[in-house]
């Protein structure tokens, strides 16, 4: 996987992220979703790496990435503190800004560095996503059944820990098949770990309470993402099911929207590398433009 990257450890001041990086030209950090690990960009990121600098970190409880003790509010796992680990990174590796793409989760995180940091964050991607308290203010019966695992992994009443860990492989699914045998075979060392299901559960409850209360307090302020945004989702997803025009959902966070879709399933960089690696090339072109220029 991953051909001329290299794979470290780096410290980002609250944890240590383990992170995937080549390339060379502007930065992008590609953030994965739950459950995978940086490794559902295996067949993305080298293609990208021809005309960027490409980092690939676990989120932090994620794969190889440090999994702090859990706090009652789930601040710890809130996208507000990953986000701040985004800028950690970059700071790490030497970047002042950088392009950030998220996908599922990692959609909510990349939001949630373009609002807290924007003079970091060049340019937004997110992709099978709309904002965290969009689609709760939203929720309904067929968003409840369809999406019910935000709920099941989210309450405390019956932790889902206890059902998930019984058989983790069952639970969430996968095959070398369609992951890849190396990317396969590192997911299921993370599904492995309780400690890494715990936190993934934590992301979700983060989600219903934190990051829930984040948006809504930047929504009541007209709080905007300043930067150019790319929302694309999977044509086999249900993201329009849901939403009609979710498109119409990020224009009211931004004044900059590009959209594309992606003929997949929800797992679009295992599913259809080429097609996404596309969609992000075209959408970051301006950066390398830029950066090509004489004139900066």
């Amino acid at each position: 996987m991953f051909p001329g990257f290299t794979l470290t450890e780096i410290d980002v001041g609250a944890v240590r992220l383990r992170v995937r990086h080549g390339g060379s030209g502007p930065p992008v950090v590609l953030l994965h979703g739950h459950p995978r690990t940086h490794a559902t960009w295996h067949r993305v990121a080298p293609r990208l790496a021809a005309r960027h600098t490409v980092i690939c970190p676990d989120l932090r409880g994620y794969g190889g990435s440090s999994k702090p003790p859990s706090d009652p509010e789930h601040t710890v796992y809130s996208k507000r503190a990953m986000a701040a680990d985004v800028v950690g990174l970059l700071d790490a590796l030497g970047h002042r800004r950088a392009a950030v793409i998220g996908h599922d989760r990692g959609a909510y995180v990349a939001m949630r560095t373009a609002l807290d940091h924007p003079d970091r964050v060049s340019r937004l991607g997110v992709l099978d996503g709309v904002p965290i308290g969009e689609a709760l203010a939203r929720c309904d019966a067929r968003f409840a059944a369809r999406w019910w695992h935000w709920f099941f992994l989210g309450q405390l009443a019956k932790p889902a820990e206890r059902v998930i860990n019984a058989d983790p492989d069952a639970w969430y699914g996968g095959s070398p098949e369609e992951m890849g045998e190396q990317a396969y075979a590192d997911y299921r060392r993370a599904i492995g770990d309780p400690a890494t299901v715990h936190a993934m559960c934590e992301d979700y409850r983060a989600g219903l309470g934190p990051d829930r209360a984040a948006d809504d307090a930047d929504r009541a302020a007209g709080r905007r993402i300043a930067c150019p945004v790319l929302f694309a989702w999977s044509e086999r997803d249900d993201m329009v099911d849901l939403y009609g025009d979710p498109a119409a959902i990020w224009r009211d966070w931004a004044d900059d929207v590009r959209t594309a879709s992606i003929p997949s399933g929800h797992h679009m960089a295992e599913e259809a590398p080429r097609e996404l690696t596309d969609v992000l090339a075209g959408f970051l072109a301006e950066e390398v433009a830029a950066v090509s220029d004489p004139r900066g």
